[in-house]
């Protein structure tokens, strides 16, 4: 009961732009989607970074992108060269856009999108990052 009460408290995100911007993806799935970029925080295993979504403009959900350290570590050895930070944001969007390509309903959106090292490979060769 007490850890409930007085657990770890989620560390706040950073890296959020001063003026939030809404940018609209029209999704393979046939949604329409309007998005915000929250902020990203760094987690024990990687980044996550946080957007907010909405297919109806009624109503929005948060989504968690989470781009993990092996999966840039692969990428990175492979190619022999360190990430930037704005790559690695670069990531979190294209995969965010594949989950609104290949999700079918907003409903399943609201589930984390876990970023994997054959993902990075591939976003960043459709990106010409290599």
């Amino acid at each position: 009961m007490w850890r409930s009460l007085f657990g770890k408290k989620a560390v706040p995100l950073s890296g959020a732009p001063a003026v939030r911007r809404q940018k609209s993806y029209s999704a393979q799935s046939g949604y329409v989607y309007q998005y915000f970029y929250d902020g990203m925080r760094r987690l024990a295993s990687g980044t996550e970074f946080v957007f907010t979504f909405s297919a109806d403009r009624r109503t929005s959900h948060a989504v968690s992108v989470v781009v993990g350290d092996a999966a840039i570590a692969a990428w990175e050895q492979e190619h022999a060269r360190t990430l930037s930070g704005n790559e690695r944001y670069a990531i979190a969007k294209m995969a965010l856009f594949q989950a609104f390509d290949e999700r079918t309903t907003p409903e399943l959106m609201k589930r984390d999108v876990q970023v994997r090292a054959a993902d990075v490979a591939g976003i960043l060769e459709t990106l010409g990052l290599e």
